[in-house]
């Protein structure tokens, strides 16, 4: 067997926990490492690039208690959801690991015995305020025994802990950030752990015995191990620690653990220090990216603003989904989303700049060359060739530093520069007009070989972010190859020997109709938040698309819901108090309608069939129990149902013709 000789590259995301369906932030790490994966093959390394799935923890036990099944069967589900993301996302990891293999309890196992056989693990209790939504213990609860991490509300816990002297470690950590500035990115989070480091650090309880849903204890099972210290050893785990050792020697220690801003503790102060207490080398480098907000409000499911891929990919392509992504977020820094960008991104950088540059590229050179690209001729080259040539090989070189330091918003800025400036050479110069005279045909040539040398640049520097698109369009440029098999780090558009011969031209980035894309992406978005809403004739939030037209037809039989699922649905009378039309919104009405115990604003899509005066004073049906969600800038509490009777398909308000209360709930 040949020993690899090339460089290795390590790269991980967060392992995600199953205590719900994955999302929008999800995507963004896992979009960032498959692009840093795709550059890193492209330069010539051995990449592993792992992602996969934390099952443990009180969280999950409680979760599939609430949903009637194991905590197996809840982890199975919700772990099969992530992978076939990926899938149908083409985010091919290498590896994926799951906290509830059996090599797994091996590694934790592992670990923990070698920090125990070197005094870094003893046993003790605790007693105080624990928050099973961040599986920690809080010595120091906001007002009301609130959690300060995520202000949720704590419960009183007394139990027997193994507890890591994490307090040992406090001049080793300090030490390694100070050695290895690099260790924490970027800055201001390095800066946050520094703090923290410096303030003081507790000994860290690292097992539970209030539950079972966990990894045993070495030679004591009553207990448990505590969900992050199972979690963080995935990372050896996936590389072969405790089963595999050749396999380990070449791929730990990790060169990039890539995390959000919110675990970044976990990975920068608690990792390393496991990691010391067992000898074991650490990771090189771990990078906290931002939060994506949505309406300036950080997403979350509580909030009932929780954005999803699937839509985008789905009306968009996925490319689209992955370009937005990394232009529009600065990495390390919070973003926000907005779907008015996200098409406008589409159109004016996809649609109308590179596609656009390749479509008419490789239809001029088609229509006026027959498909024959011309090699490079420096007598009829002038100045201004000669300076698009040169930003051409500066855009290389700037795109290839801002890879590296994971400036991606910076690549992608660099390379559609290029691709402006490209665009001006071609109406400076007027190849449709240089063809016209045979005796400039040598000028044409010229025009076009320097038009299809920079594209050739641009698809090759581009392929990481957009693979699918760019592959398409090398393949439209002439070749056969894959493109993740060019090497970014030769240069190799130098190197090519023309003519060449195109293939047929076909447009990747076709225009999309704004208004058209964003009422299917908000109505697909609508379908995954409440799948239950999707099959109810109804208008408002969460109900069809948003702007209340008609729901889908009736699900088949085989799609049929049990008695148990509708009793999930609480329905109550509500009286419209008052209502006024949405800003923008052609078909929405804001509503505040009493319920009985308390006075609910409601966003309806009912604004053409209703003006505000005649809702007013009305009886309607309220589906009272889903999350609040925001329609248009306005947060809607609920959902009016409707049916969509009429020819015209307008709402027609579901209402009573005797006198029921407000407040009375529809059985």
């Amino acid at each position: 067997m040949t020993a690899n000789t090339k460089p290795k590259f390590y790269l991980t995301t967060p392992i995600y926990y199953v205590n719900a369906r994955p999302h929008l932030g999800h995507t963004y790490t896992t979009v960032v490492a498959d692009t840093i994966a795709r550059h890193k093959k492209m330069c010539g390394y051995d990449v592993i690039f792992l992602t996969g799935t934390d099952e443990h923890g009180q969280k999950v036990e409680r979760a599939a208690k609430a949903a009637g099944v194991t905590p197996q069967e809840f982890a199975d589900r919700i772990s099969a959801e992530y992978r076939a993301l990926w899938q149908e996302l083409d985010l091919p990891f290498d590896r994926f690991i799951r906290t509830t293999e059996p090599r797994h309890e091996r590694a934790v196992q592992m670990l923990c015995r070698k920090a125990q056989d070197r005094g870094y693990i003893y046993k003790g209790g605790y007693e105080g305020q624990y928050c099973v939504f961040d599986e920690m213990y809080v010595d120091e609860p906001l007002p009301g025994n609130l959690c300060p991490e995520c202000k949720r509300p704590t419960e009183r816990v007394r139990e027997e802990n193994y507890f890591f002297k994490l307090s040992a470690f406090q001049d080793r950590l300090l030490e390694l950030y100070e050695k290895q500035p690099d260790f924490v990115q970027p800055e201001t989070r390095r800066n946050e752990v520094l703090a923290f480091v410096r303030g003081g650090l507790r000994d860290l309880s690292i097992s539970r015995t209030s539950f079972k849903w966990g990894i045993p204890f070495p030679a004591d099972e009553k207990h448990i191990f505590y969900v992050w210290y199972d979690a963080l050893t995935s990372y050896m785990t996936g590389v072969g620690y405790a089963d595999d050792e050749v396999q380990f020697e070449r791929y730990w220690p990790a060169d990039l653990h890539l995390v959000g801003k919110e675990i970044l503790r976990f990975h920068a102060v608690y990792w390393p220090a496991f990691l010391m207490a067992a000898d074991e080398p650490l990771p090189k480098r771990i990078f906290a990216h931002g939060w994506w907000l949505f309406a300036d409000e950080k997403m979350s499911k509580s909030r009932g603003n929780m954005q999803y891929p699937q839509p985008i990919a789905r009306v968009l392509g996925v490319d689209a989904l992955r370009y937005f992504l990394l232009r529009e977020m600065v990495f390390g820094q919070d973003g926000n989303f907005s779907r008015d960008a996200l098409l406008t991104r589409y159109n004016a950088d996809l649609a109308n700049g590179l596609g656009n540059l390749a479509s008419r590229t490789l239809t001029m050179i088609q229509t006026y060359l027959g498909g024959r690209v011309p090699a490079r001729n420096p007598n009829e080259e002038n100045d201004r060739d000669r300076e698009v040539a040169a930003l051409k090989e500066t855009v290389c070189e700037e795109v290839s530093g801002y890879y590296d330091s994971y400036d991606f918003s910076r690549v992608l800025d660099s390379i559609w520069g290029l691709i402006a400036e490209v665009d001006k050479y071609l109406v400076e110069f007027q190849p449709w007009v240089l063809v016209k005279e045979k005796s400039k045909w040598g000028r044409l040539e010229t025009v076009l070989y320097t038009a299809y040398d920079v594209l050739s640049a641009v698809v090759c520097l581009t392929h990481p972010v957009i693979p699918h698109a760019t592959q398409k369009i090398w393949e439209q440029l002439g070749h056969s190859t894959k493109l993740e098999t060019q090497s970014l780090s030769q240069a190799w558009w130098k190197e090519h020997k023309h003519p060449f011969q195109i293939g047929a031209s076909e447009a990747v980035f076709p225009r999309v109709d704004k208004k058209e894309a964003f009422e299917r992406i908000e109505a697909m978005e609508d379908e995954i938040r409440n799948p239950a809403a999707a099959h109810v004739a109804a208008a408002g939030a969460g109900a069809g698309s948003p702007s209340g037209s008609p729901a889908s037809p009736a699900a088949p039989a085989s799609n049929k819901i049990g008695i148990e699922d509708f009793a999930k649905v609480e329905m109550r009378v509500g009286v419209v108090k008052s209502a006024e039309r949405v800003a923008g919104a052609d078909k929405l009405l804001k509503l505040l309608v009493d319920i009985g115990d308390e006075v609910r604003q409601v966003v309806a899509g009912i604004a053409v069939a209703y003006t505000p005066e005649e809702v007013i004073g009305k009886k309607v049906v309220v589906v009272a129990n889903l999350a609040p969600r925001k329609l248009r800038g306005v947060e809607s509490n609920g959902m009016i149902v409707a049916a969509s009777t009429g020819p015209d398909g307008k709402p027609v308000l579901c209402t009573f013709t005797e006198d029921v209360p407000p407040g009375a709930r529809l059985k």
